[in-house]
């Protein structure tokens, strides 16, 4: 009897225990602790803090000076004073919960832009738009789709010479057609090499060979500096990738140029209906930077000169993408004339990210003048800044079609990156 008790108390403790357990793990307090990050990425002279609402207590592996942690009976903080690493473990009522990797990374800052700019890319070789049929005496053809050729290849050389620009390809056609001969093309058709043979056909109206190819060498558009490195130079604008406008497909850059632009009118967004920066490239046309890179985070390159946007021309702090919170943060675009200014959004959601991603965050333009003016985000817009407490956050980069006063905008360490700046790098050790 006394044995069959003995279990029945057991069994009552142990469902106690259980319950209580279970309890804790899904108590705002603890749940609070389980989704801090296991990692904790911070720049020098950065504080970081987090609320304190149950008996918690936290100790660093480390005894060195990078990082300084204080505790009272409300928060936990942590005070970055150099480049290094440590772990921190926090725990409650002396059992460990979790421990957390913490990055101190030497303090980094860029100028942020707004201005507008004008962008002339030139493609890889040349780029096929579209296809045509030649009227030959043998009836209508497009020896370029018989030859398998499609729209979004890109013809990098003909019969053994490079392919920089179009004016590069009508002596071929005319030497190769007169001869009666099929050209040797070789295409690029998404990072796939492709060789194939195409006889060119004779125009009966004009009288000279032709592909049957629409093809392209260049484009042009206009957007937004988002920032720029004052040491190296380097440059991030626009915030996603250009692409072509028949094809729709990224455009492979060989090489490109920024100028300067200015915008002379706005044409509203509208739900269902998005608005347009209308604007010209300004008339001395001065090459400011080239253009290296066109990626899905934006166009890349270096400066030939220093900007200055009138309104924030000092070097800014960055927030990784942890470090971005919903509520007020600023753009800098421009809406008249070349002139920079500061409008009020709203970062209405952001995804703390572990791995370069073009939609890091939902904006909402709030600033009745820029309302007023533009109906919220507008094309031309994409690359313009963000900045939340005083840091560079991330870039515009997509309006919602049904929606003019929201869109999509990129974290900035991703821009960072696709421009070859490395904000991990380690300090460089001093000589003794």
């Amino acid at each position: 009897m006394k044995v069959l008790k003995y279990e029945l108390l057991k069994k009552i403790i142990g469902g106690i225990l259980l319950v209580s357990l279970v309890a804790i793990g899904f108590s705002k307090p603890m749940q609070e602790y389980v989704n801090i990050p296991q990692k904790i990425t911070l720049f020098e002279g950065q504080h970081f803090s987090l609320p304190k609402a149950v008996n918690v207590s936290a100790s660093l592996s480390a005894d060195n000076k990078s990082i300084a942690l204080e505790q009272n009976r409300h928060s936990l903080s942590l005070q970055a004073n150099s480049p290094g690493k440590n772990e921190m473990m926090l725990e409650i009522a002396g059992f460990p919960i979790k421990q957390v990797d913490v990055d101190v990374l030497k303090d980094f800052r860029v100028i942020p832009g707004g201005q507008s700019i004008g962008i002339k890319l030139n493609t890889v070789g040349v780029l096929v738009v579209g296809h045509h049929q030649i009227d030959t005496e043998e009836g209508k053809v497009s020896p370029g789709e018989i030859a398998g050729i499609k729209v979004g290849d890109i013809i990098t050389e003909i019969d053994g010479k490079r392919i920089e620009k179009m004016a590069d390809v009508a002596p071929l056609v005319q030497k190769t057609g007169n001869e009666g001969k099929p050209l040797d093309i070789v295409i690029n058709r998404e990072n796939q090499i492709i060789k194939t043979k195409l006889k060119p056909m004779k125009d009966k109206k004009e009288k000279t060979y032709k592909l049957g190819l629409y093809i392209r060498d260049s484009a042009a558009g206009i957007g937004t500096m988002t920032f720029y490195q004052p040491e190296s130079k380097k440059y991030g604008a626009l915030g996603h990738v250009i692409s072509d406008m028949d094809t729709k497909k990224p455009i492979v850059v060989e090489d490109g140029q920024i100028v300067r632009s200015t915008v002379t009118s706005i044409e509203k967004g509208s739900n269902g209906d998005p608005g347009e920066k209308l604007a010209r490239f300004s008339t001395d046309r001065e090459v400011i930077g080239n253009i290296s890179r066109n990626s899905p985070f934006g166009i890349f390159g270096k400066l030939n000169k220093e900007l200055k946007n009138g309104v924030l021309d000092k070097p800014l702090p960055i927030a990784l993408s942890h470090q971005v919170k919903e509520g007020p943060a600023q753009i800098l675009t421009v809406v008249n004339d070349d002139e920079v200014n500061l409008f009020d959004i709203e970062i209405v959601s952001t995804i703390p990210q572990k791995f370069p991603a073009t939609k890091g965050m939902v904006i909402k333009v709030t600033d009745p003048k820029l309302l007023e003016k533009t109906g919220g985000i507008v094309q031309g817009m994409s690359g313009s800044p963000i900045i939340q407490n005083g840091k560079l956050v991330g870039a515009v980069t997509h309006v919602f079609v049904n929606d003019p006063t929201s869109g999509y905008g990129v974290h900035i360490e991703w821009m960072l990156n696709e421009a070859g700046i490395d904000i991990y790098e380690k300090p460089r050790e001093k000589a003794s």
